[in-house]
């Protein structure tokens, strides 16, 4: 609720408007009022209320008292244990907390305009390595930076580095890449997930509680293409060569979506992060590849140098998912 109708709502009557005028010259009412009402409606308690606020209980009694004094009627039903919300203080309790919420809005908008955190940030990302951490992340970062707005597009590797090159792209969320890969760009790990084997529910695999590559390699495999997700290959080949197998590629798709449908539909398996589940549910399994092999590491890459603020602040958020 917006302040202009919380005010009028509390305090348009013509008999508030003669006491504040006989007794102050204006009203004197301040948020700090409000979080003390509200601190001791949610406690139901003045001295566990004073508490929390780190303030003294007597100061906070006399500052719930001044309060009352100031609307004209009481707030609470007082008794020796506790303090409880007459029907004027529950309406007032909804009222009040709408109002600190909007200004704690309005400090954090004011805030990110004043150091310049407002705009847009252009951001590529690869949905089944960053499911579990895109959500969460742009929940923090949005309550953190308001006037920010983050969009989103779903791309290849090579299109996010291309875009980032080029300055389209202010940050990428992807799987780490090659050194080659990274000349310009500054990586930073956010997330570890360990390799599984990607089957329908009807798969003779979908038994087992493990999957080896030898187990694999007998197996039609679905992937990535080989232009847009190079570095999906090198780990492949890396990790098949590790043990002297090959794998047998018998498709390639241009995203997850593709991958997924592939899968499902029997045609073949796919090694893929654990993370992957959850964009399946139940429409695929994911065994674990035993011996596990390297962890699959996702991160953020921005271009070298300065990073702006706002973009720090968005790796940081999705650091801390």
């Amino acid at each position: 609720m917006h302040f202009q109708v919380f005010t009028s709502r509390f305090f348009s009557s013509n008999n508030l408007r003669h006491h504040y005028a006989s007794k102050y010259d204006d009203p004197r009412m301040e948020l700090r009022h409000l979080r003390y009402f509200v601190a001791v409606a949610e406690e139901e308690n003045v001295t566990r209320a004073a508490a929390r606020l780190h303030v003294s209980q007597p100061g906070l009694s006399r500052q719930i008292h001044d309060l009352e004094d100031e609307l004209g009627f009481p707030l609470f039903e007082r008794s020796a244990k506790a303090m409880r919300l007459t029907e004027a203080g529950r309406v007032f309790l909804t009222e009040s907390r709408a109002v600190l919420q909007r200004a704690e809005e309005a400090v954090k908008a004011a805030r990110a305009k004043a150091g310049g955190m407002h705009g847009e940030i252009q951001v590529g990302y690869a949905p089944s390595l960053t499911v579990q951490i895109l959500p969460r992340a742009l929940r923090k970062f949005q309550a953190d930076v308001p006037g920010v707005r983050v969009l989103l597009h779903d791309l290849s590797t090579e299109e996010m580095l291309a875009g980032l090159h080029k300055g389209t792209l202010q940050l990428a969320l992807m799987v780490r890449p090659s050194r080659k890969m990274l000349r310009g760009l500054q990586f930073a790990e956010l997330a570890r997930y360990c390799l599984c084997v990607a089957v329908a529910p009807g798969h003779r695999f979908a038994r087992l509680r493990a999957v080896n590559l030898a187990q694999v390699a007998r197996e039609p495999l679905v992937g990535y293409t080989r232009k847009d997700y190079p570095e999906y290959h090198d780990e492949l080949d890396a990790l098949f060569k590790s043990k002297k197998l090959r794998p047998r590629i018998i498709e390639e798709q241009e995203g997850v979506t593709g991958l997924i449908a592939a899968v499902e539909s029997g045609r073949g398996v796919a090694l893929a992060p654990s993370s992957l589940e959850c964009m399946t549910g139940p429409r695929l399994k994911l065994i674990p590849l035993t011996p596990a092999g390297p962890p699959i590491v996702v991160g953020a890459v921005a271009r070298a140098g300065t990073i702006p603020v706002f973009v720090e602040k968005l790796i940081a958020a999705a650091a801390q998912t």
